[in-house]
């Protein structure tokens, strides 16, 4: 029997019993659509949890501190040098270039955190201030920002944190465009030179030497540009607590004290030259982290990144959706006891057909082939169905999640996402499905005797 004789042949015998046959391509349907809507549920919450952590440069960052300083958050005192005749190796300038040389780097920056006393309207406030790079733009913590972000990358301007600018205006939105100055001080290398023809006392006093660098207090003014909730310093490059911000390009420029320089200078003197706390380099895409890591390893410097975090994360999700494509499945299954429900009804209001189609030398093979046509096509129309109906659950759901959420003053989501493939499997495991459900009545109309099928009344 021909390809095309068989599909005529199928489609005529669905439409003679077209409402029993419906209800079992229904029964499909509704089995698919609770597939795809759980498993577009656990591929959102996926899409979602990986958006918002990526944004927040937990995927795509590796933190480099040097082998003679810690070793990071949560890593506890630093370890020993585990290549005792390698020569200490600073987190400088060189170092930075180094990193930046790297294949598959996107951008290296140091931490730049310092105190300062914020003067606005007359008054002081004590807080600490951080530089971030122009890659922050894209960071969660600026989606709901009140004001505008730094207009370039060497803008002197400042975002305030939101409780911040609470202590300086009961009205933070007021805040944007005022200006606010920044009392810090500034680091500055001073050669032997200078310092022996230091003749003012005062200006003596004023500055700290110590061993070729000096502490000089500085001032310096910024326009507020926005206010934000979080603090986009809590993630991979930063150990939080920022309340002022400003471009990394200008934090450099300030030339601030840090940390750092007083733990030079107890180690080894004080040598003039700026070295950096950590460095934050970022990668052109997550699967590049190892290879950047290890490469930073290999030139003798601490680095780690969050790459295992997302390993834990992904394996989660995986179980969730397997859990979720598991119980989905349940009602599919039920759906594939109808087909095979529909099937061998059919064979008992058939018979005389299949006798009549075995006298005009029908094979067993074609009958077979028949009723297996007739299990795809219902599998095939209710896939199709039930993909379409779990899209619209799944918009449903995302829908009146929006509502909750506005509700509670929250930024929309979108929890559910049906990718291509999802699609795609959905309906060629409806069609597997039924085709195995066709199996007990296809091979029980092919086993019919045609002389006892044609005598069947």
């Amino acid at each position: 029997m021909k390809g095309r004789d068989l599909g005529e042949l199928a489609v005529r015998n669905l439409r003679e019993a077209i409402l029993r046959n419906s209800l079992t391509t229904l029964g499909v349907a509704v089995g698919v659509a609770s597939l795809v809507a759980m498993l577009s549920l656990g591929v959102g919450l996926q899409a979602l949890a990986s958006s918002r952590l990526t944004k927040s440069g937990l995927f795509d960052a590796v933190f480099v501190t040097s082998r003679r300083g810690f070793g990071g958050p949560g890593e506890g005192p630093p370890k020993p040098n585990p290549i005792a005749h390698e020569k200490f190796k600073p987190l400088d300038e060189n170092a930075r270039q180094q990193f930046a040389a790297l294949p598959n780097v996107v951008d290296v920056y140091p931490q730049i955190r310092f105190l300062t006393d914020v003067r606005y309207q007359g008054n002081s406030y004590s807080t600490n201030v951080l530089g971030v790079p122009e890659s922050s733009r894209s960071a969660s913590a600026f989606d709901s920002i009140t004001g505008k972000y730094f207009s370039s990358p060497t803008a002197e301007e400042a975002i305030l944190q939101a409780d911040f600018a609470k202590e300086l205006s009961p009205q933070p939105a007021t805040l944007v465009g005022q200006e606010i100055t920044l009392r810090y001080a500034e680091r500055r290398a001073v050669s032997s030179d200078e310092i022996s023809k230091e003749q003012d006392i005062d200006k003596q006093l004023d500055e700290i030497m110590s061993g070729g660098i000096s502490i000089v207090s500085r001032e310096k003014k910024l326009r507020i540009a926005g206010i934000i909730e979080s603090d986009p310093s809590a993630g991979i490059g930063g150990f939080g607590g920022g309340r002022v911000f400003l471009p990394i390009r200008v934090a450099e420029q300030l030339h601030p004290a840090q940390a750092n320089d007083v733990q030079d200078f107890v180690r080894g003197g004080g040598s003039g030259k700026p070295t950096y706390a950590a460095l934050t380099i970022r990668v052109k895409n997550p699967k590049n982290v190892l290879q950047v890591e290890d490469a930073i390893k290999k030139l003798g410097f601490n680095a780690f990144s969050l790459l295992d975090a997302a390993r834990s994360l992904r394996l989660v999700f995986t179980v969730f959706d397997l859990f979720l494509g598991l119980f989905g499945s349940l009602a599919l299954t039920v759906a594939s006891l109808g087909i095979i429900n529909t099937l061998v009804m059919a064979i008992l209001e058939r018979r005389r057909e299949i006798g009549v189609l075995k006298a005009l030398g029908a094979t067993d093979g074609d009958v077979r082939s028949l009723f297996f046509a007739e299990a795809g096509a219902m599998g095939l129309v209710g896939g199709i169905l039930g993909v379409a109906l779990g899209w619209l659950i799944g918009q449903a759901l995302t829908w009146g999640t929006t509502i909750y959420l506005r509700q509670q003053d929250l930024p929309a989501v979108k929890i559910s996402y049906v990718p291509w493939w999802l699609a795609a499997s959905a309906i060629a495991f409806a069609v597997a499905v039924s085709l195995v459900a066709g199996l007990y009545p296809a091979g029980r109309a092919a086993r019919l005797n045609p002389v006892e099928a044609l005598r069947y009344e």
